[in-house]
């Protein structure tokens, strides 16, 4: 009896811990966080509470807001390592990313699973939210950094919440979009790095310092000189409407903020859902463990395909965005920036105005109401590659002198590129091809192309397709004679 008696009073003291522990630092948040937002601080109290009900039968609520942790970094092209350093701190306002389990399924705070330890849901400040205990450096838990950085969950814990916000999204008829900063949604250089034909741009951004619709952007603390994206407010705004989105970037925190700051000032679109370098559990590398979000109902905007090998079929590659000369320098395009050229993409037409529409085409898909009831089991990856397979469908490519003789033809990029576009891929003409693909227009198949009335294109009309999403005009890809030659 004594032995029981000591047991029940060593659970009720380690469920107390938890709590004391996790108020303290729900009373730090408040006190630490710059911006108060009441929604969001609500939210995240929720989430501690809710895993608190799981241990004890009163519930404790009060104000939180999430603390976010700055480095400092920006992002560079290729590896996306490092190059800046910066003293500058920036916050933003606390996210709405949990909701209590009463909200997200309308259910009671039962739990699925045994109400013991182990397994731990989740560590706060290195104690256990349901048990109290010491937690236990055995790699178990994964960090939510950019949630707060004392913030660890198990995996148990994150499927439920993964299980649990799905059938909140579906409700509202949402699905998740993750963004990728450079190069998809903006362009950035270093200050010094600017060219003699871009000094305009400084004194173009300072004249529009005071312009809340600038797109040009001077960012003093970083030394950081950024254009956005034509259309990305619009794009943003009715991207909203159809997707919880965050930000993900291999840049370092502090940029990521900074920039956040003016794509969503008034924090209606991330608050921390912004995911940075230090966050990623794979150095250099993307990946979806670190969302709290369902794979199947998750699409990637992103301009490098490298840093997401574990999910690509989640993908929709943009084309990169290349406003300064740094940009075209580091990845050796040896052409004259859109900076220097003074011109732009264009709002109406544009990248992200295209594909806008191709999200919408996705979220419309997804919901289809003549494919059933079941949203849980339905998968975004499956839309996506069924819309991709549509874009060349009917196409019959033979492509000419674009691979070396000693290589496999379906095994390069570009062959595997034009097949998920839904073309056929031949190695000899015959009578069903439709396009000789080539850089040459003196090979024997371009002549051939020409002399029974087939298209002849150049590979940049298979990587235009798979940028835009649907069949470019053939005429704007000609084969042109070599420079190097006569």
């Amino acid at each position: 009896m004594g032995s029981h008696t000591t047991a029940a009073r060593a659970s009720r003291l380690g469920c107390r811990v938890s709590r004391w522990c996790l108020l303290d630092a729900i009373m730090s948040l408040e006190a630490e966080s710059p911006l108060h937002s009441s929604s969001s601080s609500d939210d995240f109290v929720g989430f501690l509470n809710t895993e608190l009900e799981l241990a004890a039968s009163d519930s404790a609520n009060k104000d939180a807001e999430v603390n976010n942790d700055h480095t400092n970094v920006i992002e560079e092209p290729g590896n996306k390592r490092p190059k800046l350093d910066s003293e500058d701190s920036v916050e933003i306002e606390g996210p709405r990313i949990f909701s209590t389990v009463e909200e997200s399924t309308g259910s009671s705070l039962k739990p699925k699973y045994e109400d013991i330890c182990p397994p731990h849901p989740g560590f706060f400040k290195g104690l256990c939210m349901r048990c109290g205990k010491l937690e236990e450096d055995d790699g178990s838990a994964l960090a939510f950094g950019y949630i707060h950085k004392d913030l660890k969950l198990g995996t148990r814990e994150i499927d439920r919440l993964r299980g649990a916000d799905l059938k909140s999204l579906l409700r509202e008829k949402k699905l998740v979009l993750i963004l990728d900063l450079d190069h998809t949604l903006l362009n950035s250089t270093v200050v010094t790095d600017v060219s003699d034909a871009e000094q305009y741009l400084l004194r173009e951004a300072e004249s529009l310092r005071n312009d809340p619709e600038r797109s040009l952007l001077k960012l003093d603390g970083l030394h950081i000189l950024t254009k956005l994206r034509p259309f990305v407010h619009n794009f943003l705004k009715e991207a909203s409407t159809m997707f919880d989105m965050y930000i993900y970037t291999m840049a370092e925190r502090s940029y990521a903020l900074e920039i956040v700051k003016h794509l969503d000032p008034m924090g209606v679109y991330f608050n921390c859902k912004v995911i940075s370098q230090a966050d990623s559990t794979q150095r250099y590398l993307k990946g979806l463990d670190v969302v709290l979000k369902e794979e199947s109902h998750v699409v990637i905007l992103d301009d490098t395909k490298i840093v997401w090998n574990k999910h690509c079929e989640n993908l929709i590659l943009m084309e990169k965005y290349h406003f300064f000369a740094s940009s075209c320098r580091i990845f050796g395009l040896g052409i004259k920036s859109l900076s220097e050229l003074r011109q732009d993409e264009r709002e109406s037409d544009g990248t992200l105005a295209n594909i806008l529409g191709v999200l919408k085409r996705v979220h419309q898909t997804f919901f289809d109401p003549d494919l059933g009831t079941d949203l849980l089991s339905r998968d975004v990856r499956q839309v996506l590659k069924t819309l991709r397979q549509e874009i060349l469908h009917g196409c019959v490519l033979v492509f000419s002198r674009i691979f070396s003789t000693t290589s496999l033809p379906e095994e390069e990029a570009i062959w595997k590129m034009a097949e998920q576009l839904g073309a056929i891929c031949l190695k000899e003409v015959d009578a069903s091809v439709t396009h000789i693909v080539s850089l040459d227009p003196g090979t024997q198949k371009s002549w051939w192309a020409l002399k029974n009335n087939k298209f002849l294109v150049n590979p940049r009309w298979i990587e235009a397709a798979n940028f835009m999403w649907r069949r470019q005009p053939e005429e704007n890809f000609p084969v042109c004679i070599p420079s190097d030659k006569p």
